[in-house]
């Protein structure tokens, strides 16, 4: 499976996701919505995922990653231009749930593609080529985002998002040949319950490493909107922030290769929550827009060193057979942090501010350290 062709697909792809996301968020201010409200809609978008991350890991572990990966990207095209195409606000709920539901499916299943085809040694390798297309995108979809609302309005922004997932599925439909499909395929552990991959403690660790760094992720996305738009900040700027972030995930993920010959996997994480901690305790101090770039920056490279690393850990531990379910056991963790954080992050900023929320997960990530830092001193499983 070429690994150029999986990273062009997961660009576009993202670039879509990421994008709309913004959007979303930036549409739903500019009509007066809430902090709360935001919170919702980013909810919204990783509800029904939460909800079947598991079964998607499923199938793809039975039939292949061939056709969920297309109609991911088929649903992830139509949700964001429905925005585009009725300017009106319950058009924003079915966009969060429809590009939530259709980028999860692309995602655990571009994943699983990438863990099966590669060998112990080399995964870690791929997952961070992989990683860098999501570097890459999630500088190109907050820009892009930004840029569009400024210049041509937010429903011309969905339209261009839309137009990234159509770009994607026709690359995909395309070059679907390199995609694995084996209806009748047999799966070991096929009656096993997903519960069951919380008994082995290596993967419990990394589920719950997970979800600590997917709450600091999930945070930065929802607060930069409402905290920028709290002081006055353009969408271009806004999205020039976020873009911050992403380029520091970029260039700590090309950088990977060198750090990964000197740091092994739980010392990447424990350092990573020490980097994160910093950046969010400083994050709300903070209103100057190259100080905010700053800190975007340093969290970026924190949060986007650890992810390849996660996903080898994951392939290496999960049983065989059963490698898609264990991304889609991660993703569901990724997505009940992303539907149950945001409300929670929207109703604390409109209660008592977003000064309180920062330090909160600057305290949560401590914790996370402590955690990761316990493994680290005990060595190789």
């Amino acid at each position: 499976m070429p690994i150029a062709l999986v990273v062009a697909a997961t660009v576009l792809t993202h670039t879509a996701f990421n994008g709309s996301r913004l959007a979303i968020s930036l549409t739903a201010l500019s009509r007066g919505a809430t902090p709360l409200t935001v919170g919702v809609l980013l909810s919204l978008i990783a509800a029904l995922p939460m909800l079947f991350a598991v079964p998607a890991g499923r199938l793809a572990d039975r039939i292949g990653v061939r056709y969920p990966i297309l109609a991911g990207v088929a649903l992830l095209g139509l949700s964001v231009s429905i925005p585009g195409v009725f300017p009106y606000t319950p058009a924003l709920y079915v966009a969060a749930a429809g590009s939530g539901l259709g980028f999860m499916l692309f995602h655990i299943s571009i994943q699983h593609a990438v863990g099966e085809a590669g060998t112990e040694s080399s995964r870690r390798d791929d997952f961070g080529w992989l990683s860098l297309g999501f570097s890459i995108s999630n500088f190109l979809g907050p820009t892009t985002a930004g840029f569009a609302i400024d210049s041509i309005g937010h429903r011309g922004a969905f339209v261009i998002m839309s137009l990234f997932a159509l770009a994607s599925l026709a690359l995909l439909v395309n070059r679907r040949g390199h995609f694995r499909h084996s209806p009748h395929r047999s799966r070991e552990g096929a009656s096993a319950s997903a519960l069951e991959l919380f008994a082995n403690p290596e993967l419990r660790r990394v589920f719950v490493v997970t979800g600590l760094l997917a709450s600091a992720w999930d945070l930065f996305a929802f607060a930069v909107p409402v905290y920028g738009n709290a002081i006055h900040l353009r969408a271009t700027t806004i999205g020039l922030i976020l873009a911050s972030f992403a380029a520091a995930t970029f260039v700590v993920r090309v950088a990977l290769p060198w750090i990964s010959r000197h740091l092994r996997e739980w010392t990447l994480i424990t350092a990573t929550f020490a980097i994160a901690c910093l950046a969010y305790a400083c994050f709300p101090m903070v209103r100057t827009v190259p100080l905010l770039a700053a800190i975007a920056f340093l969290l970026g490279l924190g949060l986007g060193a650890t992810q390849p690393s996660i996903l080898a850990l994951l392939y290496a531990t999960a049983p065989r057979g059963r490698g898609a379910e264990a991304v889609g056991m991660r993703s569901l963790v990724l997505a009940a942090s992303s539907t149950f954080l945001p409300l929670a992050f929207g109703g604390a900023g409109e209660a008592v501010g977003m000064l309180p929320v920062f330090w909160a997960m600057a305290t949560a990530l401590a914790g996370g350290g402590v955690i990761a830092n316990r493994r680290r001193a005990a060595g190789p499983p």
